[in-house]
């Protein structure tokens, strides 16, 4: 019996055992009975005595605020969403959300509770961020809220809105990212926090490529691809997914000028794992299995994860340390180890006055770690040798006074849960002053002296590595030499980033296709500029393909600097996801002037290059284009039919300009990939970005034919006439016209959802 069926036979096997109605309806796709939802599982109790113990101990409350604070712990966490802020129609959701849903729940009850209207929060720019008293599990089930529900479920899997919990979008802005830093998420999964970090990039949207990227890492190869699925509805050629232990992320190369140098980051995320008491709100399992032994496990990996990030900051650039735990142990006693080993190369950035409206608590200058069973220890000194190996001496407050208070703990951030109705947070701002102090020795060279290494934290790809090759520069400056490593002597193919060796790094997970970029002399690329009428500054060079050998089926886009990290790191890092896909292979894309169709993905990205195959659409026509499969020409304005007349068949780009002087119609910019038939025009557009552009356009999407693609819409349910039947003949035809016909495709870009495999 093969894997898969055993797969199955299993998955049957559990669903057989498991109480009815016990789906886990989390991601939408469940649903829960009234027994399955209200007894399908004992209610689990609110409450932990070691907890509050530990805490009520250790005074991070404010004094007479104890009860508020665990009465909001026992509450549950508030929905907040955040519209994506570089989208160019940001203006124009907030503007549907204010004038349509919010004034929808105004006067609303659900389960006898009044529903109070959304509101921005205070301290995120631009009302980019908004909470309400609804929780997620309402949310999900009361039929009043279905619309809504249907609206945010929508918006999200489209990119233009991400359901992100309000603590969580503090390290990001915190971070102050501009389009032209070099950024590494540490522990990226499962990647709000990198979708605000790929906005900040795209801040100009008419950059289509900024000088800026996204490293977004995590260790766990299944939750990269969840990290993926996050990025990629964002579309941005400036993101790069990798997976690795961050505590030992190697350290990458890049060719400047012809010299390869280490790469150092402009601005480090590094929001640990924790053992997650800040998040009891919505993980209630976290009342039953909490423990302080949890944050005596942590610490030294958030140490060596904060310690990596360190060593790979570029000195004058800002680190961001951040945990969803409230115990010192995984927050300020990490933050003061960190300063006290880096000898004054780190500072703690004065952050307060950033994020004017947020309240927080100023960070902890002495505390005191306890034990599973209770037992508590104000110092080093007083913890007995047999529990060495389990509590460490970085885990406590520095004794000397002075050092102290010269670290300014008091600058780290606590956002306690009563304070604004949210989670509990850990943030601390670091910035390099200058190398680490293990940095600023020049490395011993292997083959002139038999002495130990200078005390490096083992990378796969440090400066140390170079083997036999003296190394340039002092520290954080170090160059290597531009002789190539071995590694990458004699055997490489040029423009190909496979996966790593295993004997250089073991392999686990799946098996990633490797990354080939297009020569610039291949035969493939000169039909695709010819059709399209491609601008000559066109960067040809960052096109790749995730095939060697074959037809190539998808072509993706990376910016230059990922290009530059891709090729000169291919043998020391295990790349999951880059680039987003611009152009797809017809079925029959020999009976046309060119094999590949635009692909709606990459359309914002491709669009300021293209000159050729441009229809501009008036508004009713987009109407037309979004809820109909394949619209004649007739029904159509002839402003559109006399662009598309003289077109040759093949793939369009449909484009709409908003007028200003109708501000009441859409005002932002829509692009869209379509496709130009014998006697009729289709697009290519996912379904819900489709719904995005209709509900934009002030339509409510009521129902999807799936047998003719059409979209039913309010406006088109009010209207009396009749849809028009344009006899199958011809309709056939047109469809046998079209790209991938074969394939039974809607609407949807056939292949516009999938990451690239």
């Amino acid at each position: 019996m093969g894997r898969r069926s055993r797969g199955r036979r299993l998955q049957r096997q559990q669903q057989q055992q498991r109480p009815e109605g016990a789906e886990d309806g989390a991601r939408g796709g469940g649903k829960r009975n009234d027994a399955g939802w209200e007894g399908g599982y004992p209610e689990i109790v609110k409450e932990n005595k070691l907890f509050e113990h530990f805490y009520q101990e250790l005074k991070i409350v404010p004094e007479g605020e104890w009860d508020q604070f665990m009465e909001a712990l026992r509450e549950p966490l508030p929905a907040t969403l955040r519209i994506t802020g570089y989208k160019s129609h940001a203006k124009e959701i907030l503007h549907c959300l204010k004038n349509k849903y919010f004034k929808e729940l105004e006067d609303l009850e659900v389960d006898g509770q009044k529903v109070e209207v959304p509101q921005p929060l205070s301290w995120y720019p631009e009302e980019l961020a908004w909470h309400t008293n609804l929780s997620r599990k309402i949310l999900r089930k009361s039929p009043q809220l279905e619309k809504f529900h249907q609206f945010l479920v929508s918006e999200t899997e489209s990119g233009n809105i991400s359901r992100q919990e309000a603590v969580s979008m503090v390290p990001p802005l915190l971070l102050s990212a501009q389009p032209h830093h070099k950024i590494l998420d540490m522990c990226a999964a499962p990647g709000s926090k990198t979708a605000q970090l790929i906005e900040m990039l795209h801040a100009d949207m008419n950059v289509p490529f900024p000088e800026g990227f996204v490293i977004a890492n995590d260790v766990d190869n299944k939750r990269c691809y969840l990290l993926v699925h996050q990025a990629k509805r964002l579309s941005s050629p400036c993101i790069m997914v990798v997976n690795h232990d961050a505590s030992s992320i190697p350290r990458l190369r890049v060719d400047v000028n012809g010299r390869k140098e280490i790469l150092f980051y402009d601005r480090i995320l590094c929001d640990v794992p924790c053992s997650g008491d800040g998040t009891m709100r919505k993980n209630i399992d976290v009342w039953k299995k909490w423990s302080p032994s949890h944050s005596l496990q942590l610490h030294g990996l958030q140490l060596r994860i904060a310690t990596r990030g360190a060593e790979q900051l570029v000195e004058g650039g800002r680190m961001v340390y951040s945990t969803c735990s409230l115990n010192p142990v995984e927050d300020e006693a990490v933050i003061a180890s960190l300063l006290e080993k880096s000898e004054g190369a780190l500072e703690l950035a004065d952050v307060s006055s950033e994020l004017p409206g947020l309240k927080w608590m100023p960070g902890l200058t002495h505390w005191k770690v306890m034990t599973k069973d209770g037992h508590w220890f104000a110092e080093w000194d007083e913890v007995p040798h047999s529990r060495h190996t389990q509590i460490r001496p970085t885990m406590f407050p520095p004794k000397d006074p002075e050092k102290l208070q010269a670290m300014h703990l008091e600058r780290c951030l606590r956002i306690l849960p009563h304070h604004q109705n949210t989670g509990g947070f850990f943030v601390a701002v670091l910035v390099k002053k200058s190398s680490m102090p293990w940095n600023k020795r020049p490395p011993k060279l292997q083959r002139d002296t038999a002495e130990p290494r200078e005390p490096v934290q083992p990378s796969p790809a440090g400066p140390s590595e170079l083997d036999g090759k003296p190394v340039t520069g002092m520290g954080d400056t170090e160059v290597a030499e531009r002789t190539e490593d071995l590694e990458n002597n004699g055997n490489k193919k040029d423009g190909v980033c496979g996966p790593p060796p295993s004997k250089k790094m073991k392999l686990f997970g799946f098996k990633e296709d490797p990354f080939v970029f297009i020569p610039e002399d291949d035969p493939l690329f000169s039909p695709i500029q010819k059709f399209y009428a491609l601008d000559p500054s066109f960067p040809r060079r960052n096109l790749l393909t995730r095939t060697t050998e074959g037809k190539k089926r998808q072509l993706y886009m990376v910016s230059k600097e990922l290009r530059n990290v891709l090729l000169n790191n291919s043998e020391r890092m295990k790349v999951i996801n880059t680039g987003i896909k611009v152009w797809c292979r017809n079925n029959s894309g020999e009976e046309f002037d060119c094999a590949f169709r635009l692909a709606q993905e990459g359309i914002y990205t491709l669009y300021p290059f293209i000159n050729s195959r441009i229809i501009t659409v008036p508004l009713e026509d987009v109407k037309i284009l979004l809820t109909q499969e394949n619209p004649f020409f007739r029904k159509l304005s002839s402003e559109t039919y006399s662009q598309a007349k003289d077109m040759a068949k093949g793939s369009i780009v449909l484009k709409y300009e908003p007028d200003p002087t109708k501000p009441d119609t859409l005002q932002c910019p829509i692009v869209l990939c379509g496709w130009r038939g014998k006697a009729s025009i289709r697009t290519f557009v996912p379904k819900n970005e489709r719904f995005h552009y209709l509900r934009m356009m002030g339509l409510e999407v009521l129902a999807e034919k799936k047998k003719d693609g059409t979209v039913l819409t309010n406006e088109s349910a009010a209207s009396s006439e009749p849809p028009e039947d344009e006899g199958g003949a011809h309709q056939a035809a047109e469809q046998a016209a079209s790209p991938d016909a074969s394939t039974g495709s809607d609407l949807s870009d056939p292949a516009g959802a999938a990451p690239p495999r």
